[in-house]
């Protein structure tokens, strides 16, 4: 495999794509067969999935793009540098862990390319729905379904292009982390969002990309891993990822060991900005 020019979106998807089914695979085989996981120091779990799928998806970055550094979860756990780049590749090889050992089929590979603070690129691959979301060379976003043993060409599979829908403020549908807090649920009821639906891994981001939902309140640790790709998909079909007084959800925040504060990622524009009772002061 050749270096490429990471610009080129399309020529960075079909370059990726091997080892993304591969990674997918992996992670079928674990999810079907059993899942062990261990502690990590911050105490989240870990497994061989999460490991193994990771190595895979490095090993192709390193292939694809020699020159881009890449930031990825497991690779930091163990001790990586936390250190600023202009560009870099952000990888969550199994976003969604602690679902995965509870076997809830709601899990996902990520990678986000990122420029300037801002997501560039995203992919993401869901093995369990066989979901394929990743932004285009021409600007937008796009679905397709591939099994993680189809070996067609990326040039070849058909491709549905994503768009948000406008919002009906009378009947918001909101996807929520299955650990969502209560100040989550707060500005859903400040909304009057009455269908909130539970919801691992980014998934969230590509159904609302894909106009099946409005929004997603996070109000809790995450890491910029498990957004970049999403975002980048996102904003590509229509939406908007931001934090809570409405500025841009950015990245390469090494020195806050690559944290996110809270945000909302909508399907159109922000419905709402910081300041409501009971909620979190913007800027958290």
């Amino acid at each position: 495999m050749s270096p490429i020019d990471v610009n080129d979106h399309d020529a960075l998807i079909a370059a990726l794509l091997p080892a993304v089914r591969a990674a997918g695979r992996l992670e079928m085989a674990h999810f079907t067969n059993g899942v062990k996981f261990e502690k990590k120091a911050d105490r989240s779990p870990v497994t061989a999935a999460d490991q193994e799928a990771e190595a895979i998806l490095l090993a192709a970055l390193a292939q694809v793009a020699p020159d881009v550094p890449v930031v990825a979860e497991e690779q930091i756990a163990a001790g990586g540098a936390c250190e600023y780049a202009k560009r870099f590749f952000l990888v969550d090889a199994l976003d969604g862990t602690r679902l995965f050992i509870r076997g809830k089929p709601e899990f996902s590979i990520n990678i986000a390319l990122v420029e300037d603070g801002r997501t560039r690129f995203g992919l993401i691959y869901v093995p369990p729905t066989e979901r394929l979301f990743v932004t285009r060379s021409d600007g937008g976003s796009y679905e397709a379904r591939m099994a993680p043993s189809d070996e067609t060409p990326f040039a070849a599979l058909k491709l549905k292009r994503l768009q948000t829908r406008k919002p009906d403020p009378s009947a918001l549908v909101a996807f929520n982390s299955r650990g969502t807090g209560s100040a989550s649920a707060s500005l859903l009821d400040v909304l009057g969002v009455k269908d909130a639906r539970p919801l691992g891994s980014s998934m969230k981001f590509c159904l609302i990309a894909a106009g099946e939902g409005d929004l997603y309140a996070r109000f809790g640790e995450t890491y910029e891993w498990d957004t970049a790709a999403g975002q980048a998909i996102l904003e590509a079909a229509g939406g908007t990822v931001a934090k809570i007084d409405g500025t841009p959800l950015t990245y390469g925040h090494f020195d806050r060991g690559y944290r996110n504060p809270y945000f909302i990622a909508w399907g159109r524009q922000p419905l709402w900005r910081g300041g409501e009772a009971g909620l979190p002061a913007p800027g958290a």
